[in-house]
């Protein structure tokens, strides 16, 4: 899990602020200022970057570490009507999700967060995570007005990557978060597709 040195620094350095913030209010009872002083910053301090730590674990969870060439899903697709078709996504875990999809062909995209050297030294590398499935209509006119079907592929949680990084400039030491990938192909007959990510980008190809 690549999130895991962060969830263990955040208990760490957690732990250690509070006992620091504990024993700068001894030390004030016992009328220490200095000792107050610096105790308590330091705590808070540590607090801090526990809190840091335990947002980027939070933010990691459900990206994989990206090799060469990975295997992100299986996807089973059955037609089920003109511009219908069902699609029964299976993830490398062991978890299927199923979507009834309106369109001609299925679509699917991903976010890809690629790690700065200052973040490589602690083990986090280029990773992606599935974002979206959709149907996708060949006619422009019928992408504006017909019936749209769209899904989140990914969990939510109350951090972000992705968006933070668009978000805030600061972030650009840590981690570049300006590339997405998508891929689709059409449906025309029941088909086994897996969902493959490579250094360069998303795409689906049918099972052999």
């Amino acid at each position: 899990m690549p999130y895991a040195p962060f969830v263990l620094a955040a208990i760490v350095l957690g732990a250690f602020g509070l006992v620091l913030i504990g024993a700068g209010l001894a030390s004030l009872v016992r009328l220490r200022v200095a000792r107050f002083t610096v105790r308590t910053l330091v705590g808070l301090l540590l607090v801090a970057l526990g809190t840091l730590a335990g947002g980027i674990a939070l933010g990691v969870q459900g990206y994989n570490a990206l090799t060469r060439e990975d295997v992100a899903a299986r996807i089973t697709v059955q037609p089920s009507a003109p511009q219908q078709f069902t699609a029964v996504v299976r993830y490398p875990d062991g978890r299927s999700r199923s979507f009834n999809l309106a369109g001609d062909e299925i679509y699917i995209d991903a976010h890809i967060l690629k790690w700065k050297p200052l973040a490589n030294i602690v083990g986090l590398h280029t990773a992606y995570e599935l974002d979206r499935i959709a149907g996708r209509y060949q006619e422009i006119a019928q992408e504006r007005a017909a019936t749209r079907t769209v899904y989140l592929l990914r969990d939510e949680r109350p951090v972000e990557l992705f968006r933070l990084r668009q978000r805030y400039a600061f972030l650009a030491p840590l981690y570049d978060a300006e590339y997405g990938s998508a891929t689709f192909v059409q449906v025309r007959e029941p088909t086994e597709l897996e969902v493959r990510v490579s250094t360069s980008g998303l795409l689906l190809r049918e099972t052999k």
